[in-house]
Order: structure tokens, then sequence, then C-alpha cells
């Protein structure tokens, strides 16, 4: 067991939401491509609920956004914890930020995709 592990039961549900609130915070307050995504999902999310599709389809079309918000904190968590380490320019934290900014592309691509294949298919 983690010396740094807190509370249990729902004390620990109660400081989870908190650092959750506070991540999101956090990424709103500075992170513009989270802003961008957020105004995205504010424009496509409703904007699904407009076609005439399946519950189904509708419900990955809204999956498929919310998926770009959760990979954009993942990424954005990956570049704090490498600038964290070393503002210095290595390899590896180069090929550790492109790998986070490729899964964003590909999430934004899914995006497309998945709305592309139900509005023409």
């Amino acid at each position: 067991m983690s010396p740094f592990k807190g509370q249990t039961g729902l004390k620990r549900i109660l400081n989870a939401g908190g650092y959750s609130l506070a991540g999101l915070r956090a990424a709103f307050a500075g992170e513009a491509a989270f802003r961008q995504l957020v105004l995205l999902n504010v424009v496509l999310i409703p904007l699904a609920f407009v076609f005439d599709v399946s519950r189904g389809e509708r419900a990955l079309m809204i999956a498929a956004c919310l998926l770009a918000l959760i990979v954009e904190l993942l990424n954005s968590a990956v570049e704090a914890a490498i600038d964290r380490i070393s503002l210095d320019h290595h390899p590896l934290s180069k090929n550790a930020k492109d790998m986070g900014s490729a899964a964003q592309f590909v999430a934004l691509s899914l995006i497309a995709v998945v709305w592309l294949v139900i509005l023409l298919g």
C-alpha cells in the first residue's frame, strides 16, 4: 500500500471529484487547445441532436467528441510532466510531446470520420 494514498470510501470519492474539477479548471485556464475543443463540443454535441440519426449513431458522434477532450487532457498532462522534469530540449521529451500531439490528431480525425460516415453513409 502506498504511503501517498489518502482517504478511503466516500471521502476518497469526494477528494477525487475535487481533484478532477481542479484539473478541468487548470486545463480550461491554461490550455488554449482545451478551450478550443470545449467550444467545438459546445457546437457539435447539440448539433448531434439536430440530425435524424439513430440513438446509437448519436451516442457515437457524441462519444467521439468527448474522446477528443479526454485525449487533450492527457496530452496536456504529459506536456506538464515533461516541462516539470526539465525545460531543456531532449529527444525523449520531444518524442513524448509529439506522441501526445499525434494522439490528439488521431482523436480529431476520429471525430471527422465518425461524423462523415454517419451523416453521408
